[in-house]
């Protein structure tokens, strides 16, 4: 039998707010797997979607650079070892300085950079993770740091017309969906960009949920169904409640009040998110 620590169940609690015993018990029957104890929890109904959960003990701040023109941006994990250095001014300019240097060198070395930064705070340093977005066509990236530097979004926003990029309801539509994204963390633009293996996954466990029990052929199916648009609803960015309205309409529907202002078309092609100490896996 797999051991299970203290360590292991705390961390099942953290992912899905289960009860200390429920989280000792599904551990125990997945014989230590902590991704099927969660799978577990689900189907009895005591625990929420863990949404890239797996996190590991890490601190730091998450950086961006956006060339002038907002054709090319960077996103920027940049670890080390205590929450006391990742809120010290050299470390965020080092932080920076990656970010800078992704944009204008993506082949540059910063190891010797790197290595003055762990000698002045005296800790290990190291750059976790970045992201890239260069514009296709007409549109524009854009980036949004939340307070704290734990947690930033990249998005590239295109355009039917390059005039329409210049425009300040264009430029704030993109703020808005950079902010949207950092609340309400999605998946996916689209529910066609989902991962497929995620939905059957998630297909399953509504399948063998208690919800389901003794329930009629005819009503499962629209049981599925039903849970699986709320699915789609809280992790497809255009399906979404936008926030800035308090979910009064959908993300979709305040881009498309903005299209018909500008008269030209407006997607949203791509995004990532960063959360520092974020596990870098598929959820």
């Amino acid at each position: 039998m797999a051991d299970i620590t203290p360590t292991l169940i705390a961390k099942l609690r953290e992912m899905t707010n289960a009860g200390m015993m429920d989280c000792k018990r599904a551990l125990i029957e997945a014989q230590g797997d902590l991704n099927a104890a969660v799978d577990l929890l689900r189907k009895r109904g005591m625990a929420t979607a863990a949404k890239k959960a797996m996190r590991e003990a890490r601190e730091g701040a998450i950086a961006h650079y956006i060339q002038p023109d907002s054709r090319v941006g960077v996103l920027v994990e940049v670890n080390c070892e205590t929450d006391f250095v990742a809120k010290n001014e050299t470390f965020r300019g080092f932080c920076d300085q990656v970010a800078r240097a992704l944009v204008e060198d993506p082949t540059k070395d910063h190891e010797a950079a790197r290595v003055e930064i762990v000698a002045r705070t005296g800790e290990n340093v190291k750059v976790a993770r970045h992201v890239r977005l260069d514009v296709s066509g007409n549109g524009l990236v854009a980036a949004y740091i939340h307070t704290g530097a734990k947690t930033g979004v990249l998005v590239e926003v295109g355009a039917g017309s390059e005039a329409t990029t210049g425009r300040d309801e264009f430029r704030q539509l993109v703020k808005d969906i950079t902010l949207q994204i950092a609340a309400a963390n999605p998946l996916a633009v689209t529910r066609e960009q989902v991962d497929p293996a995620l939905v059957a996954r998630e297909r399953e466990i509504i399948a063998q949920s208690d919800l389901i029990k003794n329930k009629p052929p005819q009503a499962v199916a629209k049981i599925i169904e039903g849970k699986l648009d709320k699915f789609y609803k809280d992790n497809c960015l255009l399906d979404q409640g936008f926030v800035k309205r308090n979910g009064e309409i959908t993300v979709r529907e305040h881009i498309a009040s903005v299209v018909k202002l500008l008269g030209d078309e407006v997607t949203v092609r791509r995004f990532v998110r960063f959360q520092v100490g974020e596990a870098i896996a598929a959820p």
